[in-house]
């Protein structure tokens, strides 16, 4: 029998607890560039011993469709600087899918932050094997210097340069509201110099509700025909979700307390 204070100490099951892992189907972006960014890693899988554990959610990369239609959307809004003044920070990174598709565009920089030490060593061979087949092939586009930095999100030094910071839902609200609270410390004083790009808006409400922060830009973002044909294979092995070939995602600025207007 289960005592009550054991009872007491039992957690409800969220969707995320649902989730099945899946190695593939292998995303045509990964056949292309001989990258692996592919599947679906459940939070349960993600463990690392650290106490923000239970705050992650999953792993599953963006489709590339809509994180190139979101960034095109910020560079409408009229940012304080120009893009290759920006850092772009993808926190909680996983297998880096987003880091390698931001630095299609000039960003200053790009860096990955992820907890997991296995997500972390996949995402620095992805960057490096990305970086290797744009230097090697005469007809590929420069791209923006690229970094991994295997460490939680509330220890990462936040940038001193303009920032970019790209969330796909990488965890639950504990965790963004104590982000939220060191851009605040970082930024003091530099309204304008932090945007968040957020994905899949779980939480997008508390950054909306929140006096330091102003939104820009929200709605469902499409996915283009072929990733949103891999999207429906992938979530197809999963019994709790399905694929509408979109995404909610919301823009937001720093713009510090008492300035939303």
């Amino acid at each position: 029998m289960t005592s009550k204070s054991t009872q007491s100490k039992v957690q409800p099951i969220r969707p995320r607890d649902l989730l099945k892992p899946a190695s593939g189907p292998i995303h045509p972006f990964d056949q292309v560039h001989g990258t692996d960014t592919s599947g679906l890693v459940p939070a349960c899988d993600l463990v690392t011993g650290h106490p923000n554990d239970e705050h992650v959610t999953a792993y599953y990369a963006v489709a590339p469709s809509i994180l190139r239609s979101l960034v095109e959307r910020w560079k409408q809004t009229a940012a304080t600087h120009h893009i290759t003044d920006y850092t772009f920070l993808d926190m909680g990174a996983g297998k880096g899918r987003a880091v390698l598709l931001a630095s299609e565009f000039p960003f200053r920089e790009v860096i990955g932050v992820e907890l997991n030490p296995a997500m972390a060593t996949i995402a620095a061979a992805n960057a490096a094997q990305w970086r290797e087949a744009h230097a090697s092939d005469p007809t590929a586009n420069a791209v923006a210097p690229v970094r991994i930095e295997q460490i939680d999100a509330l220890e990462f030094p936040l940038p001193a340069t303009p920032t970019l910071l790209f969330l796909f839902h990488p965890f639950e609200d504990p965790v963004l509201k104590q982000l939220l609270r060191r851009i605040e410390s970082t930024f003091l004083g530099k309204a304008g110099d932090l945007d968040i790009l957020y994905v899949n808006a779980e939480h997008g409400n508390l950054i909306s509700r929140h006096p330091a922060f102003k939104l820009l830009w929200e709605g469902q973002v499409p996915m283009s025909p072929d990733d949103h044909a891999a999207d429906l294979e992938a979530i197809a092995q999963q019994t709790e979700y399905g694929s509408t070939g979109d995404e909610l995602c919301v823009i937001y600025r720093y713009v510090g307390r008492g300035s939303k207007d």
